[in-house]
């Protein structure tokens, strides 16, 4: 049980739990062999990136997997002007989870949280779920719900 779906279940949202051996997707094409190991379409696995603003702040990134953030759109959406990918190590502290398993929910200090507006296309979204192997299953709305997430294009033309 990870902070993320301990906190999906306080607050009663409907979710699935899905896994899958992480050692079996670790080559480049992460996403999509994600994607292939939970028999879902891959952009409809999206990951979770902290990255930091120029005011130091740190932000939550959640796009499809096969794209690539463009953090040019995310730091105007942030209302600054320039964004980097954050240090692993930050990351991690600032969540509660290592990287490659940083899910949207459940963090230590719940980050600002941009969503990428192609999820709004999905009836189902597949996140991390707080460990490597480990995803969840959540509606667009909800994912916005709870994490307060402001639905922007954030991915790379």
């Amino acid at each position: 049980m990870t902070p993320a779906i301990k906190r999906l279940q306080q607050v009663g949202v409907a979710h699935g739990v899905l896994r899958y051996d992480p050692r079996e997707v670790a080559d480049l094409g992460y996403s999509q062999q994600v994607a292939a190991a939970l028999e879902v379409p891959p952009d409809h696995v999206f990951k979770t990136l902290i990255c930091e603003i120029e005011t130091g702040e740190l932000v939550v990134a959640v796009l499809p997997g096969p794209n690539t953030l463009d953090l040019r759109k995310l730091a105007r959406s942030a209302g600054v002007k320039k964004a980097t990918m954050a240090d692993a190590v930050r990351a991690q502290r600032a969540t509660g989870y290592v990287t490659g398993g940083i899910s949207p929910f459940g963090q230590r200090q719940q980050l600002d949280t941009y969503l990428d507006a192609s999820a709004l296309d999905c009836q189902a979204v597949y996140v991390s779920g707080g460990r490597r192997g480990l995803e969840l299953q959540i509606s667009p709305r909800d994912l916005v719900a709870q994490t307060a997430a402001r639905v922007v294009d954030i991915v790379r033309a």
